[in-house]
């Protein structure tokens, strides 16, 4: 018995599927378009935020320039002219020749001599104090000098740049002296301890006599 399917004249058709992918579809769709209108809400709300603070700070700088204007043209030309000096005055007043010396006795390999040491600048950035300094060291091998200066670079206190070497003769010993020029920056909040030293020098322990 010969049995077959006519499929033109009953073809197989599911009418149903394809409006269930074009649900699916429609309703992923509507969900990323409200994820995507969520989200661009949020990113405006914050730009705008943002933008008040930076308006705020702007005027605000803007009061503070226009305040220093003002108390300049109070100044006498004598007096404009002093107070770089005064500044320099009161960053030197904060400089410790103590602190200097021990982070340098801290960084030194034993074998390296301190020739000579004078600062030149000195400034306060933020809770630091920043000094430039000369500096002139002895050392009898120059692959020591090599190895400070790394592990000074890495370790942040002081940045050494070597400007000249002289081969001493005639002083008993054998080696070179080596000058550099030489920024130092104190360990951070060591400034800041200093200006409350300064305007407060008894001791919160110490009993008043």
């Amino acid at each position: 018995m010969n049995s077959s399917l006519n499929l033109a004249s009953r073809p197989f058709s599911n009418r149903v599927l394809p409006w269930a992918l074009t649900a699916i579809v429609l309703f992923i769709s509507m969900v990323g378009l409200v994820i995507v209108v969520r989200l661009t809400t949020v990113a405006r709300k914050q730009g705008d935020i943002a933008q008040v603070e930076i308006n705020a700070l702007k005027q605000q700088e803007q009061t503070l320039l226009h305040t220093a204007q003002e108390v300049k043209k109070l100044l006498t030309p004598e007096q404009q002219r002093a107070v770089p000096s005064a500044h320099e005055l009161i960053d030197r007043k904060r400089f410790s020749w103590s602190r200097l010396l021990a982070d340098l006795e801290s960084s030194l390999p034993n074998n390296v001599k301190v020739s000579r040491i004078a600062v030149r600048d000195v400034t306060t950035q933020g809770d630091q104090t920043v000094a430039a300094l000369d500096l002139a060291l002895f050392a009898e091998n120059p692959s020591t000098i090599n190895e400070m200066i790394a592990e000074m670079h890495k370790e942040g206190i002081f940045q050494l740049e070597l400007r000249s070497q002289n081969l001493q003769k005639g002083r008993g010993e054998k080696g070179t002296e080596y000058e550099f020029d030489v920024l130092y920056r104190s360990r951070p909040g060591y400034a800041s301890d200093r200006v409350a030293e300064v305007n407060n020098p008894r001791s919160s322990n110490e009993e008043p006599r």
